[in-house]
């Protein structure tokens, strides 16, 4: 894994969405870890807002921000474990078009190092929908920032060799 150094940085658009029933946009420390991370990245934080665990209400979402043309990137973080109100994998999977199984295997296995087997309870994962990457992360502190540093700072930065997420952008819409 490497830079490209000769090719230019292209940042993307990226909205930013916590879903939870008790944070608020004041108290939610992951969400605002997440909002620095992007822009200290060079990206652009287009949207941030904050979601009830409610399916219905994270489809709509979704499927609003997906359609949006200027939005690259989804990032939700919250949601994605195994009790009753976790909705956020379900809501992925009622809008997603084409599933991206590894980022979710490739999480537990940096949070595994880092929490063991009580890894096995994030759902995290990623989909494509309308042209649009949708990556869900569990709700706490180090998951986000496990995920971000670990995985999407290298596959959003379109210099990373031998590839990106960010050089398909342009594809994704292919029939």
């Amino acid at each position: 894994m490497a830079l490209d150094l000769q090719r230019p940085f292209q940042p993307v658009q990226i909205a930013l969405l916590t879903v939870s029933d008790t944070r608020t946009l004041e108290t939610d420390k992951s969400g605002d870890v997440l909002a620095d991370r992007i822009q200290k990245a060079g990206h652009v934080l287009v949207a941030r807002h904050l979601q009830s665990d409610d399916l219905d209400g994270l489809i709509s979402l979704l499927e609003q921000w997906a359609s949006n043309p200027e939005i690259d990137v989804i990032i939700t973080t919250g949601g994605t474990g195994v009790t009753g109100r976790d909705a956020t994998p379900e809501a992925l999977s009622a809008v997603g078009e084409k599933s991206i199984p590894g980022f979710g295997e490739l999480f537990r296995m940096i949070s595994f190092k880092k929490i063991g087997t009580s890894t096995i309870q994030s759902r995290a994962c990623a989909v494509v929908c309308q042209g649009t990457y949708i990556f869900a992360l569990p709700g706490s502190k180090g998951a986000v920032c496990d995920a971000w540093d670990e995985i999407l700072v290298h596959q959003l930065d379109i210099r990373l060799q031998p590839c990106n997420f960010v050089e398909l952008i342009p594809r994704l819409r292919e029939k």
